[in-house]
């Protein structure tokens, strides 16, 4: 499965097509469901041209909400049944936005009927391609065919992660031997290329893709055979572009620190700064009018609990940008005496400390919400590395590497460590997220951010990662 690079973000070419066919699908579904709504009606229906502007909006409404709800995720979902059980709750997600904007552009509403039509026509298309491209279509087929240079160590990282979702995006075809090196992997997996030439192994496989995962690249790297293979339309990429691309994470592990000024990326400028936070304001004041009613009810949930002690609101210092402590809100979720002892605890699963209250505003985030505030003062952004605590960031930068490098961005409400990751505990989540949290600096542009806040609303709907 090819990859496309787009404003910075890798997205998979497959999934990529799959979105258009079914933009297009929907944008006909709703001419059906015009026509079908108004067949028997004296006056003839609108001319296709009329209705495009409607059905594209149609369109892309109902796409976004199946971006919202992962219908769009590298990694499979559950299994058809809970894709179709998602499809159908993107399009009943739709009807909210579908009906704002009937409501303050009455001008433009075609009614209920067309919208209900539209719904049923795009929905039985939208379930009959799902069907056909994931169970007919051999997946196969889509994979992008992978040529990896080295049997060592560092090419047994692939190896060790085929069967990964991850890596469902590609097929390792065989792991090359190179003069030198001490295979780490099955015999049965090398390819020993003897008499035959590198360029025509990759004519013989078929191959799409070269990974270079050689030990040492010191020692007899066959740099000649590598550019034949190269000038005849085989892509060569280094193990770390390779995982960055397919796992959307940079690996400390097999990382240069040259790397990270070397590479494409880890740039920021007066135009994307103010872009940001320009997006952050919009946001923010666009969500704060759905919020409130939500905050107001958690805060009377929480006051009625604690019986009136303790107050609904929290404060905590967090490590900001360029490690800058600040006060973030957020709303009580755990006993008042949560920390009496004074010692800092990580947050864990079924925390006793977590009262009935917290337990479900935590789940669907809504603990979160106070924290607008701190974005429109500018101490957060809508979408970043998520703030730590300066005791735990303290004890992190000594023992993680390169830690302290995801303090060069404003702390985030979420994040793409969140939407990717499930909710750190520990030292060796830390150092996960921390991986997550490079690709985001690396590759920032508001186009990922749209991305996260999208991915965001599936975290928030189905409680997915939820401490």
């Amino acid at each position: 499965m090819a990859t496309i690079r787009l404003f910075r973000h890798y997205i998979p070419a497959q999934l990529l097509f799959l979105g258009l066919i079914e933009s297009v699908i929907i944008v006909f579904g709703f001419t059906a469901g015009v026509h079908v709504r108004y067949w028997q009606q004296s006056f003839s229906t609108p001319p296709f041209l009329e209705l495009l502007p409607y059905a594209i909006l149609f369109s892309v409404v109902v796409i976004l909400c199946m971006i919202a709800l992962g219908l769009y995720e590298k990694r499979p979902r559950e299994g058809l049944n809970a894709m179709g059980l998602r499809v159908i709750g993107s399009f009943a997600l739709s009807i909210l936005p579908l009906s704002m904007f009937f409501y303050l552009a009455p001008d433009y509403s075609l009614g209920r009927g067309v919208i209900t039509f539209a719904m049923f026509f795009s929905l039985i298309g939208i379930i009959s391609m799902r069907v056909v491209f994931f169970e007919v279509v051999d997946q196969n087929v889509l994979k992008r065919r992978i040529l990896v240079l080295g049997a060592g160590k560092r090419a047994s990282q692939i190896a060790d992660m085929e069967t990964s979702p991850e890596l469902n995006g590609v097929s390792v075809v065989g792991y090359v031997h190179m003069r030198g090196e001490q295979d780490s992997l099955d015999e049965g997996r090398v390819i020993r290329l003897q008499d035959q030439s590198l360029k025509d192994l990759t004519v013989d496989r078929s191959i799409d893709e070269m990974v270079v995962a050689v030990d040492d690249r010191r020692k007899a790297l066959p740099v000649h055979e590598i550019l034949d293979c190269k000038m005849d339309g085989v892509d060569v990429v280094d193990l770390l572009t390779f995982f960055e691309r397919e796992t959307g994470k940079v690996k400390l592990d097999i990382m240069q620190p040259s790397w990270m000024f070397l590479s494409d990326g880890f740039q920021c400028n007066a135009s994307r700064a103010y872009t940001k936070r320009l997006l952050d304001i919009v946001v923010s004041l666009l969500l704060l009018p759905l919020a409130l009613p939500i905050m107001i009810v958690v805060a009377a949930a929480i006051l009625i609990e604690s019986r009136g002690r303790g107050g609904c609101l929290y404060h905590q210092v967090r490590a900001g940008e360029k490690g800058i402590p600040f006060t973030i809100y957020k709303f009580r979720s755990m006993r008042v005496d949560a920390e009496s002892d004074g010692q800092v605890r990580w947050a864990q699963k079924k925390d006793n400390r977590v009262t009935r209250v917290g337990s479900i505003i935590r789940k669907i985030r809504a603990d979160e919400l106070p924290q607008i505030f701190n974005i429109l003062n500018g101490d957060m952004s809508f979408v970043g590395p998520r703030p730590e605590r300066p005791e735990f960031v303290s004890e992190l930068e000594k023992t993680i590497p390169y830690y302290n490098e995801r303090h060069r961005m404003k702390p985030g409400l979420t994040g793409w460590a969140q939407i990717s990751y499930q909710y750190g505990a520990s030292e060796g989540d830390a150092l996960e997220k921390l991986q997550y949290d490079l690709y985001y600096i690396k590759n920032y542009s508001v186009f990922i951010d749209l991305i996260i806040i999208l991915k965001t609303a599936e975290v928030v709907l189905v409680g997915k990662g939820a401490h």
